[in-house]
């Protein structure tokens, strides 16, 4: 049996799933399958905050709506999940465990009976996840990781089917662009998403603006180093109006987690 042939068996195993929905390219896969083989018994549960692009949501909103899904919307404060803002190096088990926590309430109410799944891949192990822990702690399952999908078969099988998040960038919170240890605050997050709009709209894709105090430090692909050198007349400008006093490109170029490195 071959992996997806896997997926839509665990699928059909669990009979009604809400899928945790981001619009991003695991997600959008696997709200696919499900809604595919499960119909009406697939739903979708999105989270609609500061730690996400405003431009993300939208997305995903358009989506479901073309394919036919019902989307809920958790409208989500995580600063003020006790103890997230200080930014500690488990803050993304304080996030993962709240959030779910009002996902499952919310997909218990509108779909009885129903598994919340989310959409975890085999890659994930490979980095520091301490959401991983409260995910087990809630029974959230993680079925693209029980059928042993990778992020690069996921894109593939996304491409299949049509997918327009088949070659999406990652995303990851906007809580990761912070080192651990500093306050997050709402403000910062939102300067932070400015940034980065600021460098999609110039073409780069695959991009971070992590936050050092006064300084944003760039990643952007190591290929695409010179060709966003070139823009820095165009760049620096728009960042410093932003109220950076520096902007620092990152030679060893972009990588999630990378202020993982620091544990």
């Amino acid at each position: 049996m071959d992996k997806l042939s896997q997926l839509k068996s665990i699928l059909r195993g669990y009979g009604k799933v809400a899928v945790a929905y981001s619009g991003g390219v695991d997600s959008t896969f696997l709200l696919k399958v499900a809604h595919d083989e499960l119909g009406s018994n697939a739903i979708a549960i999105t989270s609609r905050s500061l730690l996400n692009l405003e431009s993300d949501f939208l997305a995903s909103e358009k989506w479901a709506k073309e394919e036919g899904i019902a989307q809920l919307v958790v409208r989500a404060n995580e600063l003020e999940f006790p103890g997230f803002a200080q930014n500690p190096p488990d803050r993304c088990y304080i996030c993962k465990k709240a959030l779910f926590a009002e996902v499952k309430q919310v997909a218990a109410e509108a779909l009885p009976g129903s598994v919340v799944v989310d959409g975890s891949n085999l890659d994930d192990l490979s980095d520091y996840r301490p959401g991983t822990k409260a995910l087990k702690e809630l029974e959230v399952k993680s079925p693209l990781l029980e059928a042993g999908l990778t992020k690069k078969e996921i894109r593939a099988y996304s491409r299949e089917l049509g997918l327009p998040t088949w070659d999406k960038p990652s995303a990851a919170c906007l809580a990761s662009r912070f080192p651990y240890g500093d306050t997050i605050t709402a403000e910062g997050l939102e300067r932070v998403a400015k940034a980065e709009e600021i460098l999609h709209a110039a073409g780069f894709g695959y991009v971070r603006v992590r936050v050092h105090g006064e300084i944003a430090r760039i990643e952007v692909p190591s290929a695409q180093i010179p060709e966003i050198a070139s823009h820095r007349e165009e760049v620096v400008p728009k960042l410093k109006a932003l109220g950076f006093a520096y902007v620092a490109l990152d030679l060893e170029g972009y990588r999630t987690g990378s202020l993982n490195e620091l544990l």
